[in-house]
């Protein structure tokens, strides 16, 4: 119950065992276009996508290097580690970088994002963290963001490493210029995939002005995958079928019902932890989907909670970051969590608070995220 990397299923798995192939043949040609379209299907676009054989954090870093230039004016909202890393990739980049600072747990608002778009008529991007999963928060409001790019021209950027796959982000709908993914999260794949798709006008940009960097360079992939269907290098080919037999997975289960099990089972979680005593550190209208993060009740240690929780109960969950460390802890909700994940949980987690002296009712909690998980 990580929040990344996330369970993959067998069939994931077994995908990978399979011969290599040579990334020059017309079996690479195969594998690679299926993966393009079915990741297009995915994250409902007909923009380019390049698949990086990367964490997600390469494909972040790429979409800074190939479209932000010394003194480019960027605003980015900063509310925890992920928006911090990113507004820190930016600054490295040169760029002249509007911090929207807001505490961990809280977003900034729409009014104030489009008050900062009124002040910077010269602003080349938007850069945004959609699911920081640092805290457990998400943005809400990314279907509005286009009608201010817009207006100043300027790039949309969308960071959903953490939640694309399991909630709604339909690129071209929403005008998103360029939107980063990762395979070992909502996408249920193993980790050193990341796809990213780019609009034509942002691929124009990075055409016309190449960084200088070569691994990163997505001039370099446009002109490969349009010459010949290939990679610029050698791309983790093991790891290439195991994603694109996710893709798979997610195209017969259907975005639709995908996003209403994830949703389902995130909200018998917050439901279900909330009854047996414990608070979630995200705002209620800031949460997340597919990331819980939750307060630890008073005295309660982290390292021997969760130790408790993985040896006695073989659930694992993650802590806190920097600041947060040992004062909450979070709970995975994506990829192929299901009702049993979601039980077995609730009730690792209240026999583990009992084990280590704290009241809670298992029973309460259970009853109520069987409710939520009704809509399933």
């Amino acid at each position: 119950m990580l929040p990344g990397p996330t369970n993959v299923p067998e069939r994931v798995m077994r995908a990978m065992m399979t011969h290599i192939i040579n990334h020059r043949s017309d079996d690479f040609v195969e594998l690679y276009t299926e993966v393009i379209e079915k990741t297009q299907q995915v994250f409902q676009t007909q923009n380019d996508i390049v698949a990086f054989s990367s964490s997600g954090t390469g494909a972040v870093e790429a979409s800074v290097i190939n479209l932000i230039k010394k003194g480019d004016k960027v605003i980015i909202p900063v509310n925890g580690e992920f928006s911090s890393r990113l507004s820190q990739m930016l600054e490295w980049q040169g760029a002249n970088v509007i911090k929207l600072e807001t505490p961990p747990g809280q977003n900034a608002t729409f009014d104030q994002i489009s008050e900062a778009f009124d002040n910077n008529k010269d602003l080349k991007a938007f850069y945004v963290v959609h699911n920081e999963t640092s805290t457990g928060t998400m943005v809400n409001y990314l279907d509005k963001i286009s009608d201010l790019t817009s207006r100043n021209n300027a790039y949309y950027v969308v960071d959903s490493v953490s939640l694309l796959g399991g909630a709604e982000l339909p690129v071209d709908k929403w005008n998103i210029d360029v939107c980063i993914a990762a395979g070992q999260k909502a996408l249920a794949a193993p980790p050193g995939i990341s796809p990213i798709s780019i609009s034509p006008r942002a691929k124009k940009y990075m055409i016309e002005n190449p960084p200088p960097t070569m691994y990163f360079n997505l001039a370099r992939q446009f002109k490969y995958y349009e010459e010949s269907k290939h990679t610029p290098f050698t791309p983790a080919l093991p790891l290439l079928y195991a994603y694109r037999e996710a893709l798979r997975m997610i195209l017969e289960e259907g975005l639709e019902a995908r996003f209403k099990r994830h949703k389902a089972c995130s909200d018998a979680l917050y439901s279900g932890l909330s009854s047996i005593g414990l608070t979630p550190f995200a705002k209620e209208e800031d949460r997340s989907i597919t990331i819980i993060a939750l307060n630890y009740l008073e005295g309660l240690e982290d390292k021997t909670f969760r130790n408790t929780l993985a040896q006695k109960f073989r659930v694992l969950v993650a802590g806190g970051f920097g600041n947060l460390k040992g004062k909450v802890f979070r709970v995975g909700c994506m990829g192929e969590v299901n009702r049993y994940h979601v039980m077995r949980t609730i009730s690792a987690i209240s026999s583990t608070l009992a084990m280590m002296g704290y009241k809670t009712n298992a029973q309460e909690g259970l009853k109520i995220a069987e409710e939520k998980l009704k809509a399933l």
